[in-house]
């Protein structure tokens, strides 16, 4: 499979502007782990290939153990994710599945009453960035080496 279209030479201005709000993100207090969790759950949810490789990697890299990796598409059914985990990947699936029911209000509140409202804006900008990478890497049928 070809890449369709390479958006950071066709359209760098627009591409630098995602690059610098993932960027951001690495500067505010969103846990290395806890960005990973959401890259992942997202990338997993959307099928994007491309991302599910990149940030499987950089999670191993940081310390994320194969058995959460494993097991995060399962992740209700395990006892591998803290409290804030699990409210951090209940609201990375409903913000990636937003047509579905949007963010119900059961899933932002548990995430509130865990995180102060920077903490908790971080996750939702984590969420909101991979879903824009995600689209990107599908539409443009980004593909992981080998």
């Amino acid at each position: 499979m070809n890449t369709r279209i390479k958006l950071n030479q066709s359209e760098p201005a627009g591409y630098r502007a995602i690059v610098a709000m993932e960027q951001y993100l690495g500067t505010t207090r969103l846990s290395q782990t806890h960005s990973d969790l959401i890259k992942i759950r997202a990338s997993q949810i959307n099928g994007c290939a491309f991302c599910i490789d990149m940030h499987t990697r950089d999670a191993r890299k940081a310390g994320v153990t194969e058995q959460r990796i494993y097991a995060l598409n399962a992740w209700r059914d395990t006892p591998f994710f803290t409290p804030e985990e699990r409210a951090i990947l209940a609201l990375t699936e409903e913000i990636t599945l937003i047509s579905q029911n949007h963010v119900t209000d059961k899933t932002y509140d548990e995430a509130a009453a865990l995180f102060d409202e920077q903490y908790l804006s971080q996750i939702i900008l984590g969420a909101i960035v991979i879903n824009a990478w995600n689209r990107v890497g599908i539409t443009t049928r980004l593909s992981p080496g080998v």
